[in-house]
């Protein structure tokens, strides 16, 4: 899901081409049961103390609710809970023991006590969803020791939440593990204006990233990881019980090769459609805000769909078509006029604008839509596009994971929202790239079909089967590890002792690149060729290099800043 209240800290500008990423990724495990049920098993390299740099990753398993929630264990102090993991926004929160009205009340789900809360002298608002959807988490900002895949970052902001309506937490999940950009983060912004004041330049919100920004983010800036990224795949527990729920942080997936995947560039929002302006130290960056990436175009069972006309709000740009990757989202959200094409398409007796009214059609006719991302094409599993209408009957289904979204604003450009049927059918991988300095190496997704050649038979057996079952699908309830999450070894990565706002100053004012393109359009990134066998060479401007990095921590880096992506 995404935040709707937006920190006016949200950035548009487009990389032509983008390189991919090194090959360097090591071994998960993930054991495989029977009708398609995974338990994972976590891994992670280098157990035990303090992070080598460079050295470390980690790969945990995902529980899944029916396929609507994904969760992950994570560990704040003492406390293990489940939270869901959610791409579509920056902030990591969890639910007080104070938290007893709304949906608190009557949830059984384990709650981070107030009383161990340090606190960051900031209270936070989340806002979560579309106009149709919304949901909000409010509480107060507090600093613990987080863990998660086995990797574990000191003095971490997050929201402890002692009021929500959000419905997650009647479902034995605590909270929110947000995956985004820091300039999506509200605690980082609540944490820095509590510390500044009002937010006057973006210097001051860029350099708190290291202390205060989102969890992940973090962990990537230390330089600790293999690559300053992460990679999700989501398993299905419904219709056909297949698929393994994954998170890796720090590399690919073991057994994934890299060029299997499919490299685009992030969208990057200009601050005339909502973005910041720069920071004095980079006057010519523009930032990510999401995880948002172009759509070449949208095709039903083969055939290409006609563009949305629907006009954008607050006067962005209405032409270009991109996309949000949402885990946090599950179903597939996307223009009106074009959703109800689909749906009447499918169910020519469906009227979108009748009350109640729902898009039924054969569940043994498999339906397919794709989207073109990278010049490539990346169908949703039949398997994903259907849910059952009435228990007892798997002869009618309904297309309800299908629905219609908000047009682009100022801060929301996406007109496609693809949530967990999109990651159901798709390894996607989260590369992070340069979060100081972007045009150094700008952040970008990688993108793997999932969905086998014959999807369309699985789907028509998974109906058999199901009519011969009663009428009813199978579902499974796969729970995420929390039990074993305090007892594995872990990783600790640390940003390094920097209390000096003057340090950090110096380390981002020294990692400029040679040349920055000019604002507000697109540009090709050039890659240099340097000798690949040369070592990097020791720039003592960066000593306090354990806040930026391991790709970029020297200057030779930032000079050539595609080293490592060249190693292909």
């Amino acid at each position: 899901m995404f935040p709707t209240a937006f920190l006016v800290l949200c950035f548009v500008f487009q990389w032509a081409s983008t390189a991919a990423l090194p090959r360097r990724y090591n071994d998960t495990l993930v054991l495989q049961k029977a009708r398609g049920l995974d338990i994972p098993i976590r891994t992670s390299k280098v157990p035990g103390g303090i992070a080598r740099r460079g050295d470390v990753s980690g790969s945990i398993g995902l529980g899944n609710n029916a396929d609507l929630l994904y969760t992950v264990p994570i560990e704040l102090g003492n406390t293990v809970v489940a939270v869901n993991i959610d791409t579509g926004s920056s902030d990591l929160w969890v639910v007080s023991d104070t938290c007893t009205a709304g949906t608190c009340a009557g949830s059984a789900v384990t709650r981070y006590p107030e009383s161990s809360l340090i606190s960051a002298g900031a209270d936070v608002s989340m806002f979560y969803g579309d106009s149709s959807t919304g949901t909000h988490a409010f509480g107060s900002v507090g600093l613990d020791t987080a863990t998660i895949a086995g990797v574990t970052m000191t003095q971490q902001s997050f929201g402890l939440v002692n009021d929500t309506n959000n419905q997650i937490v009647q479902f034995s999940t605590a909270g929110i593990f947000g995956l985004g950009f820091p300039s999506g983060s509200k605690i980082q912004e609540a944490v820095t204006v509590a510390k500044h004041g009002a937010i006057d330049q973006t210097d001051d919100f860029l350099r708190s990233t290291y202390t205060s920004g989102p969890l992940l983010t973090r962990i990537a800036m230390t330089g600790a990881l293999e690559m300053p990224m992460f990679s999700i795949t989501l398993q299905r527990s419904t219709i056909d019980i297949s698929g393994t729920g994954l998170l890796t942080i720090g590399k690919l997936p073991d057994g994934v090769d890299n060029s299997t995947l499919t490299w685009v560039p992030v969208r990057l929002y200009d601050p005339v459609d909502g973005g910041l302006d720069p920071p004095t130290f980079a006057p010519n960056e523009v930032y990510p805000f999401r995880w948002e990436i172009d759509i070449d175009a949208v095709y039903f069972d083969g055939q290409k769909l006609p563009d949305s006309t629907i006009q954008a709000i607050d006067g962005v740009d209405s032409k270009r078509v991109s996309a949000l990757i949402d885990t946090g989202n599950s179903l597939l959200r996307g223009p009106e006029d074009v959703v109800n094409n689909i749906l009447t398409s499918v169910s020519p007796s469906y009227n979108p604008n009748q009350s109640g009214a729902v898009p039924t059609l054969p569940c043994n006719l498999p339906k397919t839509i794709s989207f073109q991302i990278g010049g490539k094409m990346f169908p949703i599993d039949p398997r994903d596009f259907i849910g059952q209408q009435n228990t007892g009957d798997a002869t009618t289904c309904v297309a309800d994971n299908l629905v219609t979204t908000d047009p682009p604003s100022m801060g929301s450009l996406f007109r496609w929202s693809l949530g967990a049927p999109f990651l159901r059918s798709n390894l996607v991988a989260f590369h992070y790239g340069n979060l100081t300095h972007p045009s150094v190496d700008p952040p970008r997704i990688g993108i793997k079909s999932n969905v086998p050649a014959n999807a369309a038979a699985l789907l028509k057996q998974a109906v058999a089967d199901a009519v011969n079952n009663g009428g009813n699908f199978e579902q499974t309830l796969v729970v995420a590890p929390t039990a074993s999450a305090a007892a594995e070894p872990q990783i600790t990565v640390s940003p390094g002792s920097f209390t000096s706002q003057s340090t950090i100053t110096t380390i981002l004012t020294s990692t400029t690149p040679a040349t920055t393109p000019a604002r507000g359009g697109s540009t090709t990134l050039s890659l240099a060729a340097p000798d690949n066998t040369a070592a990097p060479v020791s720039n003592t401007r960066n000593a306090a290099s354990s806040l930026v990095p391991a790709f970029y921590r020297d200057t030779w880096f930032y000079l050539v800043p595609s080293f490592f992506f060249l190693l292909m």
